[in-house]
């Protein structure tokens, strides 16, 4: 795999990971770490990539709002007045869980249904998902031998 391709293949696995589609971009970093890529360039594509999924969790967000009074729409009124009561308790920094599997992407689409203004949703989501980017890039570090 050239260089090229690989930071393609992370950020193309972080992107997704930020969906709700399933993704594993843990592995794919770790995997580029074991192999020598430099660790501030991989952290770098897969934050950036991970929090660009995340702006498009809150843009789809963004637009549920308009089939709310359809049939087949998957929130209550109950449940979309729980969130609210919820984003009003928490606020803007509850964004700070995104990185968290399973209900951190469903709270990237929340906020997008809520209207969190994107001048603090993509800072707090950069911060939240860099962090845990580090994390597996110390652990790949301290766990993983020297692929080279």
């Amino acid at each position: 795999m050239s260089d090229l391709s690989a930071y393609w293949a992370l950020a193309f696995s972080a992107f997704t990971s930020a969906s709700l589609l399933p993704g594993s971009s843990e592995i794919v970093l770790a995997t580029l770490s074991y192999k020598g890529y430099p660790l501030l360039l991989l952290w770098t594509v897969a934050t950036l990539a991970n929090t660009a999924g995340s702006v498009l969790n809150w843009w789809l967000g963004s637009q549920l709002n308009r089939f709310a009074d359809r049939r087949w729409f998957p929130v209550s009124p109950a449940q979309m007045a729980q969130a609210e009561h919820w984003h009003a308790r928490y606020g803007r920094w509850a964004i700070l869980l995104c990185w968290l599997p399973v209900v951190g992407d469903p709270l990237t689409v929340i906020a997008g249904v809520l209207r969190q203004p994107l001048s603090s949703f993509i800072p707090l989501v950069f911060f939240a998902k860099g962090a845990r980017y580090a994390l597996v890039l110390l652990a790949a570090e301290q766990f993983l031998p020297t692929g080279g």
